[in-house]
């Protein structure tokens, strides 16, 4: 399987030169395996490079799934950019829960209608799909995928995804640290990560951070390294990076994680960069 990240920041899009080794496009990230329909892991605006990139590819109209954790605006402002939408023959089909008694498709044409955007989701040629889930295991397209609520604010979902006999993502870009500060997991969280080959998890605050933004509905590092060390996972990626992080800001981040004794029990802790690809392979067990 490979990973493709396209957009790794949380919260709002943060283009800068000062942010130009990480990126500044919201939660976009492509789950490709051969011969099977690639799996998107949110909508942000990083979508709309995937896009590009599958344009240049030659591949023709695009087929494959959504899977949306939840419907904050850095998680979904890129479907109005994905240029495959614009082809006549592609489909794609949107996965993710509903929201404060809208229904999944509700809250998209919501926000992609005037005068938030000059068109509706009607108006592409592409298929569109929507399948609200709740929290279960359940087939999309070629991959089996396992849904599970992750306190954050709103509902929330973290995925773990598995195409046949293969490696297995777990994925978890927005995660409630407990507002005391502590290091209790969710039995439910653990359990969607349990034995993953990779663990893409929320690591957007600092210590210090998270002291000022304990209800915001984000993590800090080391609840990362805590969440990862207790679902024995192989690799941890860090992401939804915060958009005041630079470059160097996420360095040391980086380097502070690799420093950790959590972070000994792993094969790896790395930053998610845009553009980067991660090849996987299930670990022998």
């Amino acid at each position: 399987m490979d990973i493709g990240f396209h957009g790794v920041r949380g919260s709002t899009p943060c283009a800068c030169s000062a942010n130009h080794g990480y990126g500044g496009n919201t939660s976009c990230v492509v789950l490709e395996h051969p011969g099977m329909a690639p799996v998107v892991l949110d909508l942000g605006t990083g979508l709309r490079s995937y896009g590009s990139d599958w344009g240049l590819r030659g591949d023709g109209p695009f087929r494959g799934h959504a899977l949306v954790t939840h419907l904050h605006w850095d998680h979904v402002q890129g479907l109005p950019f994905f240029s495959p939408l614009l082809e006549e023959g592609s489909q794609l089909e949107i996965w993710g829960p509903g929201s404060d008694g809208a229904s999944l498709r509700d809250a998209f044409c919501n926000f992609m209608s005037p005068p938030y955007f000059p068109i509706t989701l009607d108006d592409l040629a592409a298929g569109i799909t929507f399948h609200e889930v709740a929290s279960g295991t359940f087939t999309v397209g070629d991959a089996e995928v396992t849904a599970a609520l992750v306190p954050h604010r709103g509902p929330t979902f973290g995925y773990r995804v598995q195409f046949g006999s293969g490696p297995v993502v777990a994925y978890v870009p927005d995660h409630q640290q407990p507002v005391d500060g502590s290091l209790i997991v969710d039995p439910a969280v653990v359990a969607l990560c349990r034995g993953a080959d990779v663990l893409i998890h929320d690591a957007q605050f600092t210590p210090e951070e998270f002291a000022d933004k304990t209800d915001w509905g984000h993590c800090t590092v080391e609840f990362a390294l805590t969440v990862a060390a207790a679902a024995d996972v192989g690799r941890l990626v860090l992401f939804h990076h915060d958009p005041s992080h630079d470059d160097a800001a996420l360095d040391a981040m980086l380097r502070d994680a690799n420093a950790h004794p959590l972070a000994a029990g792993l094969s790896e802790v790395i930053a998610a960069r845009e553009g980067m690809t991660v090849h996987c392979a299930p670990v022998p067990g």
